[in-house]
């Protein structure tokens, strides 16, 4: 991603980590974060996410733990080491990505949604907090959407999204959109918001 922004004229820095393994390690990825743009982060996306399913009863114990730390604990520690930066300095956005899922009860699919819908709580909390000292925070509830990483279950994907209004399974540009228009100045009104980009899956579901 970061070869194709820069092959585009654009500037980019790829920095990667291990953000689960512990809250030092999200504090040493946001330094190293800031370092490289300068001194500061002005736009944070909350993205990375993980989604193991299964029963309730049968779903291993790590994978909870995994999901929490993943989906709950990580964008927690980075807001907790940035956000300060941006009061300081009296701007930024945060844009959390959540899910479609956290607004609806699927059985064997409990732990995933819950993490979300955790997240859409933090959102709002931090809207509340952050606000008033020029930070907006807001988040994106994607719908059933295809990724790279997910291309074995497209059809999937299409029948579930058949029925909707869109009738179609969203695309990461559909994502992108909606999170450039929460990162931009024309969205200098939009505080604590849930948008919703899921082809109104959710409006209109019957089963």
């Amino acid at each position: 991603m970061a070869d194709a922004i820069t092959t585009a004229g654009g500037r980019a820095t790829a920095l990667t980590a291990d953000l689960a393994a512990s809250p030092a390690a999200v504090r040493d990825f946001a330094a190293r974060a800031s370092q490289a743009l300068g001194g500061s982060v002005d736009i944070l996306v909350n993205n990375a996410g993980i989604f193991p399913v299964g029963p309730t009863a049968s779903l291993p114990d790590e994978d909870v733990a995994a999901l929490l730390a993943t989906n709950v604990r990580v964008p927690h520690d980075l807001v907790g080491a940035l956000a300060p930066g941006m009061v300081e300095r009296g701007r930024g956005a945060i844009i959390n990505i959540t899910s479609w899922m956290a607004h609806i009860g699927t059985p064997g699919v409990g732990m995933y949604p819950a993490t979300k819908a955790a997240l859409e709580q933090l959102t709002r909390a931090w809207a509340a907090e952050y606000g008033p000292d020029g930070v907006r925070v807001n988040a994106v509830a994607p719908g059933a959407t295809i990724t790279p990483g997910n291309q074995a279950t497209v059809e999937i994907l299409e029948t579930l999204t058949a029925p909707s209004p869109a009738g179609k399974p969203g695309s990461v540009i559909d994502i992108a959109h909606a999170v450039r228009f929460l990162a931009s100045d024309e969205a200098a009104y939009v505080h604590g918001t849930i948008l919703d980009v899921d082809g109104g899956i959710v409006a209109a579901r019957v089963s």
